[in-house]
């Protein structure tokens, strides 16, 4: 659905949840129009959340809030990225993809790239010691999910002589305030050239070239889990945690008991996370028996 010119999102059935369509890649500047034309389109929503843009961390709205978090690199130039603002392991991984022959370039989106997107996400069934959610689709389905936000993304693609091997979908907001990674995919089996450290280098540079001052590489820290090897990676490479409000808007009695109940959150964050570890352990060993795989993050 579509509230003073933006899209709507509803989730769930017990609690319905709204939210922008591209939360935490477009923003609010003024949530209380929208708020309002939620109030009375006649649909049932119990809670509507949305959160604070960059640079503001202090809560600016008066709103029920949590604190949420973003994994912030402020671009200024790309000199200044690759001298001051990353190390020596993060130069040489990005080193080791033009040395291996490796190039970068930012791309149209045509039926091309959709192909060789599709051919990525098909490689391997399992990333990260879970399944891929993106294998398996075919290669319609794959240009309805690329084709989002057409006039806010920026296609960055890693090829090895034509045939590409990791590319970035990046979406900026409506003031070009952030570029946030919305994608960020290479293939297994040239994990040794390094990818996707090259991508990330190319989208600190293309925002550099456009005077965007912040790349987002999505969450710092996910739930309670507060590191792992995607959060090294993303440290390696310059990101920094960046707290910031992220709103809840009771639209009902339903949503005001949810929210102070807490049962707005995910069903794994109300448990410890020695135990969700544990899971996760177990979980990652059961899918890398039954379909071997491998992490990308380097």
């Amino acid at each position: 659905m579509k509230v003073c010119g933006k899209e709507i999102r509803i989730q769930g059935r017990l609690i319905r949840i709204a939210r922008l369509d591209g939360d935490k890649y477009q923003f609010l500047d003024d949530p209380e129009p929208v708020v309002d034309g939620l109030r009375k389109c006649g649909t049932r929503i119990d809670l509507f959340t949305f959160m604070q843009k960059l640079p503001e961390t202090s809560p600016k709205y008066r709103y029920p809030m949590e604190w949420d978090n973003l994994a912030v690199l402020p671009v200024s130039t790309f000199d200044h990225w690759w001298t001051q603002q990353i190390g020596f392991k993060a130069r040489n991984k990005a080193k080791q993809a033009q040395k291996k022959g490796v190039t970068l370039r930012e791309v149209r989106f045509d039926h091309a790239l959709i192909r060789g997107i599709w051919e990525i996400y098909n490689e391997c069934p399992v990333r990260q010691g879970k399944p891929f959610r993106h294998y398996g689709k075919n290669i319609q389905a794959v240009h309805e999910e690329e084709a989002t936000f057409p006039d806010s993304s920026i296609f960055i693609g890693a090829f090895l002589g034509e045939t590409l091997i990791g590319f970035i979908k990046l979406v900026t907001d409506e003031t070009r305030t952030q570029a946030g990674l919305m994608n960020i995919v290479s293939m297994i089996g040239h994990r040794d050239k390094a990818p996707t450290n090259a991508l990330v280098a190319q989208a600190v540079r293309s925002c550099a070239e456009r005077g965007i001052p912040y790349l987002v590489y999505s969450n710092f820290a996910y739930g309670k889990k507060l590191r792992d090897s995607l959060s090294d990676f993303k440290e390696r490479n310059g990101f920094q945690r960046i707290d910031l409000p992220r709103y809840y808007v009771p639209l009902s009695s339903i949503g005001w008991a949810a929210f102070r109940l807490r049962l707005h959150r995910r069903f794994v964050d109300h448990f410890p996370e020695p135990f969700i570890a544990k899971i996760r352990e177990l979980r990652n060993a059961w899918y890398n028996r039954k379909l071997p795989g491998v992490a990308e993050v380097s």
